[in-house]
């Protein structure tokens, strides 16, 4: 069967990021995407012009509908706006049992629109950390979640093992806010410690690589594949991605979900 993966995120209109992304890019890796909407977003490549929040309710509506008839292999979040919401999707999720969750903590848009509450940290660190299999953090996210200043790896060796504190299997943190060359990315577990490093791309065109790099992720989990081993194969689906932006937009331009990595991979 099809590996499922349902997304709970808030929609771009502009396509680049959020649940448009993650659709594109669990399809582009042969999952079925399924969704639940946290938020509206007017956004295109220049920016975030205006944000809608759904209920709460609503919210929970939608990933009871999917789950009681559909299923899913995989869960991933990204932006979830508020405590509120927060909470309905994290009490939702511990009502299934144990189906992968990758925890993509969404806080500030490129142009720096805040779309995570700040009063919603702790809940989303109390809340959905400890049911996560990995939560997936770049700097910024990180250094909010930790309060550490990272400016190298042995930094984001320091945040990773206080966020492992909040009881994830695992922390991914990605390393493309830091001017380097070779971008880490940085996963931590209970077992150890993976580094998977790119070169940088110097490219205006990377609107929704988080959200791209978490779907991936969750996509390879629901297909049954290990942590470290589905980071990594993401870690190279987005890199192509990024390598392979179509230049649309007249800002941070999105990246190719449709990528030779994925026709590879779908044999297309």
């Amino acid at each position: 069967m099809m590996a499922r993966v349902l997304v709970i995120a808030g929609s771009d209109s502009g396509g680049g990021a959020g649940i448009q992304a993650d659709i594109k890019a669990v399809t582009a890796l042969g999952g079925y995407a399924a969704s639940a909407v946290t938020a509206l977003t007017a956004q295109n490549t220049l920016g975030v012009h205006a944000v809608m929040d759904v209920p709460p309710d609503f919210v929970r509506k939608q990933i009871r509908a999917v789950l009681d008839d559909i299923g899913a292999d995989a869960t991933k979040t990204g932006m979830l706006a508020r405590e509120s919401v927060i909470n309905a999707v994290a009490e939702e999720l511990r009502r299934r049992g144990e189906i992968p969750l990758v925890v993509d903590p969404v806080m500030v848009a490129k142009d720096g629109t805040r779309l995570l509450d700040k009063a919603a940290n702790d809940a989303l660190k109390r809340e959905l950390c400890p049911i996560a299999t990995v939560i997936t953090p770049n700097v910024p996210e990180a250094e909010e979640l930790t309060g550490i200043e990272i400016r190298d790896l042995d930094d984001m060796r320091r945040a990773a093992r206080m966020l492992m504190t909040l009881g994830p299997k695992g922390v991914l943190i990605t390393g493309g806010h830091m001017d380097m060359e070779e971008i880490p990315n940085l996963l931590t577990t209970n077992d150890g410690e993976e580094v998977f490093t790119i070169r940088r791309v110097r490219s205006a065109h990377t609107h929704g690589t988080g959200c791209t790099l978490a779907s991936a992720i969750a996509t390879k989990l629901a297909q049954g594949f290990s942590l470290a081993s589905a980071v990594a194969q993401a870690v190279d689906y987005v890199s192509a991605a990024v390598h392979e932006a179509p230049g649309l937009g007249r800002g941070q331009g999105p990246i190719a979900h449709l990528n030779s990595y994925a026709r590879r991979g779908l044999r297309i």
